[in-house]
């Protein structure tokens, strides 16, 4: 596939969310914020694309891994398609991967249609629960902050701050005391957002109110991805970009990156497990699934 076609694909995504935008239709970009916290380890092209096709899916997988999960696609599923690079590996092979994740030893090609399946247009064997987290951030606030400070990062609390629930300061983030378990994750994640975000020239480049778009962006996904509710990502987020696609799609691509630096933080052997186990399923599977004979 050439570039220019893998950029009409993706602009084509990016275009329907801005149209959504104009149009009042803030749902849209909730759930593409919410694709980023389910798909995080895949590029934000590819997130686009997904929540474009299918906003209400939330584990998609290639053909031959659902299989390999004992899963089979149902008949007559339409796939969603994907971009997946072709890679050349130290013995000169071609080798079409699901995941744009690709070790350091290969080299990408260019890239190829691909097509993965949500769960939901799957049936067969339950799938493993790789996390018990659904509501409940017992262990993460510590996991986040050990994170926080291997990155010179510290965290406190101060009453001091009230109104405030968190606030940070160039090295440092207090988190008001007495917060609801749940609520302090998500502000600490804010938080830790501002200061990989908009610490040095960014923030220079961008108002307060971007920052804080971004950051409360940033924490949506997040917790979205660990099965957190959240009120946040509300239709006030789309009143920065003025209809400006290009601002809004560098600043999502922007809140992709440091969602999935987080989530990564949080669940290193997680996300290596969900890559490998991506990689090794190959998606060259037809656009439908139908059984030979129809």
């Amino acid at each position: 596939m050439k570039a220019d076609e893998i950029q009409r694909r993706t602009k084509e995504a990016v275009d329907y969310l801005v149209e959504s935008l104009k149009s009042g239709r803030s749902e849209v970009l909730v759930q593409y914020l919410a694709a980023m916290g389910r798909f995080h380890h895949y590029s934000f092209g590819n997130v686009m694309m997904i929540a474009r096709q299918r906003p209400d899916a939330t584990k998609v997988a290639g053909f031959r891994t659902w299989n390999s999960l004992g899963r089979f696609v149902n008949k007559g599923e339409r796939g969603i398609l994907i971009l997946a690079p072709m890679v050349r590996r130290n013995r000169e092979e071609r080798d079409p991967l699901e995941e744009e994740t690709v070790a350091s030893n290969r080299q990408v090609l260019g890239f190829r249609a691909a097509y993965v399946f949500d769960v939901s247009q799957t049936g067969g064997n339950d799938l493993p629960h790789l996390t018990e987290v659904q509501g409940d951030v017992v262990g993460l606030r510590e996991r986040l902050t050990g994170w926080l400070a291997e990155q010179a990062i510290t965290v406190t609390h101060s009453i001091d701050i009230a109104p405030a629930r968190g606030v940070s300061s160039g090295g440092r983030i207090a988190l008001l005391p007495g917060l609801p378990a749940a609520e302090e994750f998500s502000t600490l994640v804010h938080e830790a957002a501002h200061e990989l975000l908009h610490r040095g020239e960014r923030r220079l480049e961008t108002t307060k109110q971007i920052r804080e778009t971004e950051a409360e962006a940033v924490a949506f996904a997040v917790c979205e991805s660990l099965g957190l509710e959240t009120g946040s990502a509300s239709a006030d987020y789309i009143q920065l970009w003025h209809g400006d696609a290009r601002l809004l799609t560098a600043s999502l691509e922007i809140v992709q990156r440091t969602s999935t630096q987080i989530l990564g933080a949080l669940y290193p052997s997680l996300q290596r497990m969900a890559d490998k186990a991506e990689a090794q399923g190959s998606a060259t599977s037809p656009p439908c699934a139908c059984v030979p004979g129809d």
